[in-house]
This record gives C-alpha cells, sequence and structure tokens, in this order.
C-alpha cells in the first residue's frame, strides 16, 4: 500500500511556509555559523603562530609551524569533527534527535573558548594545549552536521525542504565571512595600538608581545553566535519522524506538531498503528539496507569525499595560493600582526564574492532545478576552472595577470557551493529511513572529512616547489601548484560520474524516498 502516510506527516509535508521554518533555520544554522568559524579562522592565524613560537635567530624569513605541527593544527580539527559525525550520527537516532542536539552546540562553545585559553611554557606546550581542545572542538562541530540536517529536513515540508536544509548550511558561508572580517577589524586595532615595524626592518620586534592575544580572541569570539541560541535548542521539541517512526509515539508526535504548526493535529490509534506496523526495521548492515539503499550510500559518501579534498584543500590553503601568485606580499615585508589582516582580506574577499552567493543560489534553485542538477553544474565547473588554473599556471604568475587568477579561483568557490558543497549536506538527510537517517548522514559527513583530512594534510606536501630550494623550511619537495590544481581537477571530474549514484528528492516526501512508505511484508529485520 505504497503512498500511505501518517497523518501528522502529511500535515508537515503539506504545511506553508511559516514562522517555525525560519526559527529552526536560525537555530540550526547558529551552530554552521559557528562550526565555520571555528574551522577556517585557523588558518587566518598560523603564520602568527610560527612567527610567535618558532622564530629562529637571524633567519631571513619569519618563524613559521614546522610541517609536522602545521598539518596538526590545520587538521586536528577536522579528526575530531570526523569522530564526532559517526558518534552523534548513531546516536541520534539511538536516543533522539533533540536529547543531544544541546550537547554538541555546548561541546562546541566551550571547546572554542578553551582553544583560545591554550596554555603552557613553551611552543610544544602551548601547541598540544591547542590542538586538544581542537580535536574536541571538532567532535562538537561533527555531531551538529547530522543533527542539524536531520532536523531540518523532517520538520520541513516537502516542496521547499532542499531549500531549507541548504539555508542552515549556507550559515557556514557567514561563518566563513565573519571569521574575516572579525579577523581584520581586531588585527587593524591591535596594529594601531602596537605598531610594529615590517620583519625585515626588525626581526624580533615585528612580533610584539600583544600578538599573543590577538589569535586567541579570534578563536574565542565564534563561540558567542551560538550560546545565543543554546536556550532554543534545547526547548525544540523532537521531530514528529523520529517520535512517530521510530519511538512509535504517534500521539505525541500528533501532539508536538499542533504546538509547532499551530492548527489541531489528531492522532487515529489504529490507522496509525497499522501503518508504523508496516515499517518493521532493518538494520545497516542488513541485506535489505544493501538492496535499497547501498548504491545511494555509496554515492553521498564519494561525492563528499571527493568534494572536501578539493574544498578543503583550497579553503585552508588560500594564503599559500595567494603567496604563491604574489598576492599577498612576502613575509618579512610585514609584521606579524599586519600579515594577519592582509591574509583575513584576501579570504574575506573571496567569501564575500564567490563563497556566501554560491551558498544562497543554491538555497533559491535547490527546489527548482532539483539537487542532482546543482551537484552536476558545480562538479563540472569546479573542473573546469581548475583545469583552466593549473594548464597555463605560469602565465596566471605574471604580474599583470593576478587579477584573472583570482577571478577563475573565486569561481571555483562559486561552484563549490552553488553545487556539491550544499547538495552533498543536503541530499543524506532526505534519502533515507527515519531509524537510520542521522547514522547515514553522519557516515557520509565522515567520508566527506576524510576527504578534507586528505586535502588538508596533502596539499601541505603536495604544493611545495619541486625545486627543494624554493620550499618552506622543515617540507621535502612536492608536485608544485601547477600539478596540484592538475590533481584537484581531476578528482571534480570523478566526483561528477559519482553524483549518477545519487538520486532526485526534489518534491517528495521522505517517507516515499526511504521507502517507507512501501508495503513491507517480505522485509527483514537485521541483527
Amino acid at each position: 500500500m505504497a503512498g500511505e502516510n501518517l497523518q501528522v506527516l502529511h500535515a508537515l509535508d503539506a504545511a506553508k511556509t511559516q514562522w517555525y521554518h525560519f526559527t529552526a533555520i536560525i537555530i540550526a544554522g547558529m551552530g554552521f555559523f559557528t562550526d565555520a568559524y571555528d574551522l577556517f579562522c585557523i588558518s587566518l592565524v598560523t603564520k602568527m603562530l610560527g612567527r610567535i613560537y618558532y622564530h629562529v635567530d637571524g633567519s631571513p624569513k619569519p618563524g613559521s609551524l614546522p610541517p609536522n605541527v602545521s598539518a596538526t593544527v590545520n587538521g586536528v580539527a577536522l579528526c575530531g569533527t570526523l569522530v564526532g559525525q559517526l558518534f552523534f550520527g548513531w546516536l541520534g537516532d539511538k536516543l533522539g534527535r533533540k536529547k543531544v542536539y544541546g550537547a554538541t552546540l555546548m561541546i562546541m562553545c566551550l571547546c572554542s573558548i578553551a582553544s583560545g585559553l591554550s596554555f603552557g611554557r613553551d611552543a610544544k606546550a602551548v601547541m598540544t594545549t591547542l590542538c586538544f581542545f581542537r580535536f574536541w572542538l571538532g567532535f562538537g562541530i561533527g555531531g551538529d552536521y547530522p543533527l542539524s540536517a536531520t532536523i531540518m529536513s523532517e520538520y520541513a515540508n516537502k516542496k521547499t525542504r532542499g531549500a531549507f536544509i541548504a539555508a542552515v548550511f549556507a550559515m557556514q558561508g557567514f561563518g566563513i565571512l565573519a571569521g574575516g572580517i572579525m579577523a581584520m577589524i581586531s588585527s587593524s586595532v591591535f596594529d594601531a595600538v602596537f605598531h610594529a615595524a615590517p620583519y625585515e626592518v626588525d626581526p624580533i620586534g615585528s612580533t610584539v608581545q600583544q600578538a599573543d592575544y590577538l589569535w586567541r580572541f579570534i578563536l574565542m569570539v565564534g563561540a558567542l553566535p551560538a550560546l545565543l541560541t543554546f536556550y532554543w535548542r534545547l526547548k525544540m521539541p523532537e521531530t514528529a519522524r523520529y517520535t512517530a517512526l521510530v519511538a512509535k509515539d504517534t500521539k505525541q508526535a500528533a501532539a508536538d506538531m499542533s504546538k509547532v504548526l499551530q492548527r489541531d493535529i489528531e492522532a487515529e490509534p489504529e490507522k496509525d498503528a497499522g501503518i508504523v506496523q508496516k515499517q518493521r526495521g532493518y538494520g545497516l548492515l542488513s541485506k535489505e539496507f544493501l538492496s535499497r539503499h547501498g548504491l545511494h550510500l555509496l554515492g553521498t559518501t564519494s561525492t563528499w569525499f571527493l568534494l572536501d579534498i578539493a574544498f578543503y584543500s583550497q579553503n585552508l590553503f588560500q594564503k599559500d595560493i595567494f603567496s604563491a601568485i604574489g598576492w599577498i606580499p612576502p613575509a618579512a615585508k610585514m609584521n606579524a600582526i599586519r600579515e594577519v589582516f592582509v591574509i583575513a582580506r584576501a579570504q574575506t574577499l573571496i567569501a564575500l564574492c564567490s563563497t556566501v552567493p554560491g551558498y544562497w543560489f543554491t538555497v533559491a534553485l535547490i527546489d527548482v532545478i532539483g539537487r542532482f542538477a546543482i551537484q552536476m553544474i558545480g562538479f563540472f565547473f569546479m573542473t573546469v576552472f581548475m583545469f583552466a588554473l593549473a594548464i597555463p599556471y605560469h602565465h596566471w604568475t605574471q604580474k599583470e595577470n593576478r587579477v584573472g587568477f583570482v577571478v577563475i579561483y573565486s569561481l571555483t568557490f562559486f561552484f563549490a557551493n552553488f553545487g556539491p558543497n550544499a547538495t552533498t549536506f543536503v541530499v543524506p538527510a532526505e534519502i533515507f529511513p527515519a531509524r537510520l537517517r542521522s547514522t547515514c548522514h553522519g557516515i557520509s559527513a565522515a567520508s566527506g572529512k576524510l576527504g578534507a583530512m586528505v586535502g588538508a594534510f596533502g596539499f601541505l606536501y603536495l604544493a611545495q616547489s619541486q625545486d627543494p630550494k624554493k620550499t618552506e623550511a622543515g617540507y621535502p619537495p612536492g608536485i608544485g601548484v601547477k600539478n596540484t590544481l592538475l590533481v584537484l581537477g581531476v578528482i571534480n571530474l570523478l566526483g561528477l560520474l559519482c553524483t549518477f549514484l545519487v538520486p532526485e528528492a526534489k518534491g517528495r516526501s521522505l517517507e516515499d524516498l526511504s521507502g517507507e512508505n512501501e508495503s513491507t511484508s517480505e522485509e527483514t529485520t537485521s541483527a
């Protein structure tokens, strides 16, 4: 009896866009604002950390983080995020979305503040403490991925569900933008009050003692917006789909959604019990799941993995690419605080002109042209623009062509966000059964963070010059920026091909997509 659904779920699917939809976007979105701020602001201060804690007397260049330290500082939060996505994704299906939703936000806020308070007598102790807190910061961030996506998908109506989930994710763009703006403002104030000569003029004096407060302040500020929404997270009712389909309490689901939708929804116990009974569960490792959703899970994990290799290597190491083409002056010509400002300005410009618009183009069009089309368009143009940067790379390094390089580089970010960076987040929250939705989203997201680690750690080494004399201190020769961009172009092309494994979810109810409305007389339960 395909297509039969609980009255409360039908009411949610057919509901007009109401204030509670926007409230849910803001509550969930502030978590992603903090996620993005915390994950990406570290790239704004790593150069400063090198100057403060790894200065070498007599060196012609400012101090820089050793390769292993730089990789750990940049990537440890991603490791925590991967673990958090798997753990909280599983926990969200076992205990319910609401019960663990507040915990993830509190972990993020506390560890964000603690990261700025990293202590120690020497460089090793400070970096160890910083990495410890950033791992647990990532752990909390990881939990926000499956829970926010699942909650928004289960609250939304089917007509605009994609836009609502994408809008939550789009708050990442504002988080990245806010990180850059905050770094620019704070570094400008510090530079005005504690002005110092460039490194080449005064190697010691170019890094004032107060610079140690600047990076800490930048890391800590990201906790504030999320803290403001903590109370409202605790007040959100459990989603009707979890209450009815997993907890099997249709009466409570109807009561909760009556308050949310501000209309009477009457539970029909006998009819509801019959519908729920037909939805006998199968487990993640069952043959039933493999036959129904195995290719879907392969599609969501592979596309997210490939996308994040390219996306995170670009985002975390923008400053290195801008330095390579001369858009950021040599470090020796700036003091430590000024360098933070220049790096933040470059990243803010990219976020303002390409990252943020890309997210909101997705929000506007995802329920018009569909998830599949946007993901294909995004991967296609990311591939084209990567090759356009890589093949004539020498041309772009010429001073008169640098603006063109930045424009094309920005377009790759635009089509990442008006493309797979948004859709890989949206689709896993729609196509899996309610009892496994959070888990499968967590697995898909964790696969993405595995790709992010490949991008974050691998790019450090790959992008080094092939000439040993031109590599950064402590790094072995790599394959150069040009060849690295070629590799990323191939990765984007593979992502385009893997998109064919992912179904279109536009305009369909969650139960139709997951098969929960189908007759289940032959279903088998899993161990």
